[in-house]
């Protein structure tokens, strides 16, 4: 029986990354996100960001979480999500606010909760930096992004933005969701 765990991203961890970003964003976005635009999130470019992000974040705020899976045989870096603080021009949000800047798992590795434990340990990291809410910016026609985070409680809450592909114009749609523990909570959330 395998192990699943989300983790703090290591610098090794960038390579991966930027494959499974790469491999993710051509199977999901292909009708979504001109061919110029999937062309140049090659596993490199990508994965040379990621290594950026995570070995400089640009503050407290920034993480990048990995989740990996274990068996007999070796360990699989399955998927990865980022945060960030969110931006300065989300002025109407009035709430201590983190954005899920990205939550990927491979297509090969889902259905086996590796989203569900990076969503987990991105609220944990978030509400131990003070935030209350976490958003996310979902491109429009995303519907499998879409049905995971509405399946965890988050919402639509209106806003929405256009993303200039360089082909053309993508919507994207924010979604919210509150994560502030009520006064008498004895729930934890781990980020083993």
């Amino acid at each position: 029986m395998a192990d699943a765990r989300v983790r703090p991203a290591q610098p090794a961890d960038a390579e991966e990354l930027g494959r499974i970003q790469s491999a993710t964003w051509r199977q999901a976005y292909d009708a979504i996100l001109p061919p110029d635009a999937l062309e140049a999130m090659s596993p490199q470019i990508a994965g040379e960001a990621w290594r950026q992000a995570i070995m400089a974040p640009p503050s407290d705020g920034h993480v990048v979480l990995t989740a990996y899976e274990t068996s007999k045989a070796d360990t699989n870096v399955v998927g990865f999500a980022a945060l960030a603080p969110a931006a300065d021009d989300e002025s109407e949000i009035t709430a201590p606010t983190a954005e899920l800047a990205t939550i990927l798992v491979e297509p090969r590795w889902g259905r086996r909760g590796h989203g569900a434990r990076l969503l987990s340990a991105a609220v944990a990291h978030a509400r131990e930096r003070g935030a209350d809410h976490l958003i996310a910016w979902v491109l429009g026609g995303d519907k499998a992004t879409e049905s995971f985070l509405e399946s965890a409680g988050w919402a639509r809450d209106g806003w929405s933005r256009p993303l200039d592909t360089g082909d053309r114009i993508v919507t994207q749609h924010r979604y919210v969701t509150d994560i502030s523990e009520p006064a008498n909570s004895s729930s934890e959330v781990s980020n083993a």
